[in-house]
């Protein structure tokens, strides 16, 4: 009994403190990734120089504020015209050209406030018949895909458990996908924990996109 009762306590407390430290040490890992952009200060503007010590932070500060600067100073008149300057000095670059276009066209894609991708979670079946698993719409097929593709196709991204980062990219006929009645953050959190956390159900009816 009282073996029991310490078993208890002690997965209880590793509930509590394993999503506690998970959660610090990626905070931790993303803190430090950023404070690398301390190096683009002069040494005479480094915490360490100022104060005579480092403050952990500082570097992530400072990436966010380039961001919102950058992002403030692109909104107007001006701005517009460096951005359009810097995109064709970068498309006359070789190599530089393709790669940057590539990346551009993604994150344009991914972020932009009226942008599809990844609006939507749907429930398809992969990797064979009779396997299902949770992907997002990223869009619909296109280029001379179209002509290879007869009917209504769907084009998805099937993220792997539990780094959602790296995952597979399918092509697929819309009526095979089902659209999901929860969130994609929903849906990232029940792919991340491995199905241990669920979305919590909904009166709705699921539907075919």
């Amino acid at each position: 009994m009282r073996g029991q009762l310490i078993k208890r306590y002690f997965i209880t407390g590793l509930l509590i403190w394993v999503p506690l430290v998970i959660t610090a040490w990626v905070l931790s890992v993303i803190v430090s990734a950023l404070d690398q952009s301390l190096h683009l200060l002069p040494e005479v503007l480094h915490p360490r120089s100022l104060f005579g010590f480092s403050i952990p932070g500082v570097g992530a500060l400072l990436t966010l504020g380039m961001i919102l600067l950058t992002g403030l100073l692109a909104t107007n008149f001006i701005g517009q015209k460096l951005v359009g300057w810097w995109d064709k000095l970068l498309s006359r670059i070789p190599v530089v050209n393709s790669v940057y276009k590539a990346v551009k066209q993604v994150s344009d894609t991914l972020f932009a406030p009226n942008g599809n991708a990844f609006r939507k979670a749907l429930l398809v079946q992969y990797p064979r018949q009779g396997t299902w698993t949770i992907a997002f719409l990223t869009g619909t097929p296109g280029g001379d895909i179209r002509n290879h593709l007869t009917g209504n196709y769907v084009s998805v991204y099937v993220p792997t458990t539990p780094n959602p980062t790296s995952g597979f990219f399918l092509m697929l006929p819309a009526s095979d996908a089902i659209e999901l009645d929860m969130t994609v953050d929903e849906a990232l959190k029940y792919i991340i924990s491995m199905g241990v956390v669920a979305p919590p159900p909904r009166p709705h009816i699921v539907h075919h996109t």
